[in-house]
């Protein structure tokens, strides 16, 4: 049987454990609500765009290099994990999800090493450059996602698109469904290939007049959609974290709380047991003195 004194240490490490996980679970929240916000914001303009590219695509020939689908020798995986942990089985659902659509879909690409990844977060990049080769890794773009460098990084995925030095992108990460889910999404980010293979059911069928003509329009919208789909994933990703370490934090409370119960009940039986046990031997010295 533990000592009273153990017990009271076990007591107040929980205790201590509590309040962390409590203002963490407070923090999260906060952060939660700006992200949620955020990607709530960008995504009806962002679904815009992409039901005005297929209304606009599905009429034009297949010139755009951006649409060229090529077997895919060069074959580039984007991975977005976070910087930090306690969030549950977020970053390690992605790291299998990445290990899991590479060996199924890109197995030749690995072993010919013509298979590279885009890390964005600390734990992709810590876990994952262990067994492929990283072309880049950005640790920083989570805490302040900023539009005019993911642009660069777009414009840079674009560049090698076009000039055949990368075959096929996909992307790994959790979208945003709300605060205690998160969605594992595997999406093609290049070529483009969904947007004249399966049109949205909302495309209308009006006649529009272009200015300057409806080609140079779709070659003028694709990058700037790319861009903003990338930075669509990484805010989904931002709030799916968020929510993650919320509802972990909130969870982890929970249990301190629900610990502490049980210590405290068995301290007071410890501490029952041991005056009981004094009482007896007061007893017991008395009744020696007595005989």
């Amino acid at each position: 049987m533990p000592s009273l004194k153990e017990i009271r240490t076990r007591i107040a490490s929980v205790e201590s454990t509590q309040k962390i996980t409590s203002a963490m679970k407070l923090v999260s929240a906060a952060k939660l609500r700006r992200a949620q916000n955020a990607i709530h914001s960008l995504r009806p303009y962002s679904n815009k765009l992409n039901e005005i590219l297929q209304n606009l695509s599905l009429d034009i020939s297949d010139e755009n290099p951006l649409f060229a689908t090529r077997n895919p020798e060069n074959v580039v995986v984007i991975s977005i994990t976070s910087n930090r942990g306690l969030c549950g089985a977020f970053n390690t659902n992605i790291i299998k999800e990445t290990h899991r659509v590479i060996n199924e879909n890109y197995k030749t690409q690995l072993l010919e090493k013509k298979l590279r990844l885009i890390c964005i977060g600390k734990k992709a990049v810590e876990q994952l450059q262990k067994s492929y080769e990283v072309m880049y890794a950005n640790e920083a773009l989570l805490d302040a996602p900023h539009f005019e460098e993911i642009a660069n990084i777009v414009s840079g995925l674009i560049d090698d698109f076009i000039h055949k030095k990368i075959d096929k992108i996909d992307i790994v990460y959790n979208r945003f469904v709300n605060p205690a889910t998160q969605k594992i999404t595997v999406e093609s980010f290049l070529p483009i290939v969904n947007l004249k293979e399966k049109p949205s059911q909302n495309r209308t069928n009006s006649n529009f007049i272009f200015e300057p003509n409806q080609e140079e329009l779709v070659n003028e919208l694709i990058p700037k959609i790319l861009k903003i789909q990338l930075y669509k994933t990484i805010l989904d990703s931002v709030a799916a974290e968020h929510g993650a370490r919320m509802t972990a934090m909130a969870k982890a409370t929970d249990n301190a709380t629900e610990l502490l119960k049980e210590l405290k009940l068995k301290y007071n039986n410890v501490r029952q047991a041991v005056i009981t046990n004094e009482l007896n031997e007061i007893e017991g010295g008395a009744e020696a003195l007595k005989n």
